[in-house]
């Protein structure tokens, strides 16, 4: 088994015959390995962008790109062609699922095809670090930089940003966590539709108490002190995408304020909820300005 890391740079660009922004890929990096993270090959391609003619001011200070850098760049058809060969079967690694969102949204602008040629099967990088490192966190993912300095990798900031360059550290931070989780564990298949549907569904979080995909035995809240079930004494009310109301134990007489959100992923509802002590919960709620709700 070899695999390909991949890193991706792109410049946000407004479409007018598509009527709408597009992630438009201006290079691609890429490290080649054999099973045992050995390099076997590298591969750099800048692209020439067609929809947005100029750089935004952004991504030159990151990646030290210019308009005139890119102007010799090939077509993005050509470039995936290129890079398909390089690839052969390898499983694609990428540092997070932004570069894959990136790929379909340029294959839908190109090809009107959200599948991605040369992607068969896939494994995110992150992901596989995060867990490695038992910091899994789906609401504060970890940054590559941050990845790299927490295993002592040692890297160069001025280097970050560029395709090539983070594709290397990508594999660095890999190799230093590499056998504290099966690596294979986290490939999966990306041939079928599912896979597509899964990275482009938008996770959202649920604000209508009436919705079908609540579980209401979720809204029943026990009491932290001695573990009996609370009585919810006030109504529900949404405020920063969460549910919150009122609750005090029949048994020790413990009050407090419930809180819970639903958040809405293809593959479920992922429920978070928690006991605030009132004092906090009057303390947010007087801090929030009137239009916030």
């Amino acid at each position: 088994m070899s695999y390909v890391i991949l890193d991706l740079e792109w410049n946000g660009a407004y479409s007018k015959s598509a009527h709408r922004f597009v992630n438009e890929i201006i290079e691609f990096g890429a490290v080649k390995t054999d099973e045992d993270l050995a390099v076997t090959d590298t591969f750099s391609a800048l692209i020439s962008p067609r929809i947005g003619k100029r750089l935004s001011g952004r991504v030159k200070e990151l990646t030290k790109l210019t308009n005139e850098a890119l102007s010799d760049g090939a077509d993005f058809g050509s470039v995936v062609q290129s890079f398909g060969e390089f690839a052969g079967d390898s499983v694609i690694m990428t540092w997070g699922t932004s570069d894959i969102h990136a790929l379909i949204d340029n294959c839908l602008y190109y090809y009107k095809d959200r599948k991605i040629p040369f992607l068969h099967r896939y494994c995110d990088m992150q992901e596989y670090c995060e867990r490695a490192m038992n910091r899994f966190d789906e609401g504060c993912q970890m940054g590559l930089g941050l990845c790299a300095e927490r295993l002592g990798v040692e890297f160069s900031e001025d280097d970050q940003h560029r395709a090539g360059a983070d594709a290397l550290l990508s594999l660095k931070c890999l190799k230093a966590l590499r056998g504290a989780l099966p690596l294979d564990r986290f490939v999966q298949d990306a041939d079928s539709e599912a896979f597509y549907d899964r990275m482009t569904f938008k996770n959202h979080y649920i604000t209508d108490l009436g919705s079908p995909d609540i579980d209401r035995s979720a809204l029943k809240f026990n009491c932290d002190v001695c573990g009996k079930r609370a009585r919810r004494i006030k109504s529900w009310r949404l405020h920063n995408r969460n549910f919150t109301a009122d609750f005090i134990c029949k048994n020790c007489g413990r009050a407090f304020t419930g809180r819970v959100s639903f958040k809405k992923r293809y593959d479920g509802v992922r429920v978070n909820k928690r006991i605030v002590e009132k004092k906090e919960e009057e303390a947010n709620t007087s801090n929030t300005k009137p239009n916030e709700e």
